[in-house]
């Protein structure tokens, strides 16, 4: 196979930039830990600052899809622009006080922007795909997780600025992400997408094939952003509890737990392509259910237990998420193609808000030690759906006939 001329810089200059740009996201909830040291945050209010970037998310995208933004317009000055605001407003929420409406606010903006991030990237990188669609795929899901998991480091890399200190640094790493991103470019399979057709929701919701695919996303999105959103408090709640040294169990657990699953989104991206895709994410969701349960067991084991468990945890909750867009993709009808990954899309971060706001009111009710249990609910239907779909003849679809 030729090697396309430049493709590994420009990979490597958009993937960087969604490292960078998509550290926004969650410097809500590596925040969190110090704004609720600060007494000024309600149970409502902290689940608030991580499902505000996911409403947000799923209203810029809707937009962005509907009005064809990144097919009117340069696509990488889409991507800078997204950046650009994302990163202002994380700025912004180092000047609104805890507790206050306009934090959240500041947060759905950020996720309004981040919509002209990520999907517009993963458009980007998948213009120099030249048989390795898989493993592009994977690389930008990699990044997002990457991304993801930066702000956790900020309370390590910075002196005095506490709850601040992963909004300026992923405020400052999203305004750079705006301008490395202008200089890369797309590859030669980049093509304009036709905009949104409505009748997808309908196929999307009768074709047997595609309704068990999202079926299967929406269980692996509703443990994916809850268990991300919110395992920064339950390892700081479960370092206090067992009396542990912060240096054991603090922020930079937390970033290795989220950001390990960077690697496994490169994996399973390569192992699906050869081995299946229903079998790689309903794998995955297993193991991934698997470890929410025994969190609560591994509360009271010895301390590394909980760390590898968590460590696993990071690897699989993330390992299948490229898979479902993958296989969407190859059982939708190439002119609806594009709408029916935006649904999908749409649907999986609006079902986010849901446990993303409901798991701290549950874990309160009953103890972070059982905070990750509902998440299991998740991969057990997502699990479900994809072995279903192996036994359909339409898995015949999937990665070249291996289901």
């Amino acid at each position: 196979m030729t090697e396309l001329p430049g493709k590994a810089r420009h990979l490597a200059l958009i993937a960087l930039s969604q490292v960078l740009a998509l550290s926004v996201w969650f410097a809500g909830a590596a925040a969190l830990p110090g704004l609720q040291d600060t007494g000024a945050l309600s149970t409502f209010d902290g689940a608030a600052l991580s499902s505000a970037v996911q409403l947000g998310f799923v209203l810029g995208a809707l937009a962005s899809a509907s009005l064809g933004v990144a097919d009117r317009f340069d696509a990488r000055k889409v991507f800078a622009s997204g950046a650009l605001l994302a990163g202002l407003m994380s700025l912004c929420a180092l000047l609104t006080p805890p507790g206050s409406l306009l934090m959240p606010f500041t947060r759905m903006i950020a996720g309004a922007a981040l919509a002209f991030v990520y999907p517009v990237g993963m458009k980007l990188a998948a213009s120099w795909a030249k048989g390795d669609t898989g493993l592009l795929i994977g690389l930008l899901v990699g990044a997002l997780t990457l991304g993801s998991a930066s702000p956790h480091l900020a309370p390590l890399l910075t002196d005095g600025l506490d709850w601040r200190a992963p909004f300026a640094v992923s405020g400052l790493a999203a305004l750079a992400s705006a301008a490395l991103i202008l200089s890369s470019r797309a590859g030669p399979a980049f093509r304009r997408a036709p905009g949104f057709d409505p009748r997808a929701i309908r196929l999307t919701l009768r074709d047997p094939g595609l309704a068990r695919v999202n079926l299967g996303y929406l269980g692996h999105m509703w443990e994916l952003y809850a268990f991300w959103a919110w395992v920064g408090v339950f390892v700081a709640i479960w370092t206090q509890e067992r009396q542990l040294a912060q240096s054991i169990s603090g922020p930079g657990l937390t970033f290795a737990i989220v950001a390990i699953g960077a690697v496994s989104s490169l994996g399973a991206g390569w192992l699906a392509d050869r081995a299946g895709r229903t079998l790689v994410t309903s794998l995955a969701m297993t193991l991934s259910g698997s470890c929410a349960l025994l969190s609560a067991w591994a509360w009271s084991a010895p301390a590394l237990v909980m760390i590898v468990l968590l460590l696993i945890y990071g690897i699989t909750v993330i390992a299948d998420s490229a898979q479902f867009s993958a296989a969407a993709a190859e059982l939708a009808p190439p002119d609806k193609a594009g709408s029916i990954l935006t649904l999908q899309t749409a649907m999986g971060f609006a079902l986010t808000l849901v446990t993303v706001q409901l798991l701290p009111v549950w874990a309160e009710h009953i103890g972070w030690r059982f905070a990750f249990w509902p998440l299991a609910l998740g991969p057990i239907v997502g699990g479900w759906a994809m072995l279903s779909l192996r036994r359909r003849p339409e898995s015949r679809a999937l990665a070249d006939g291996r289901r």
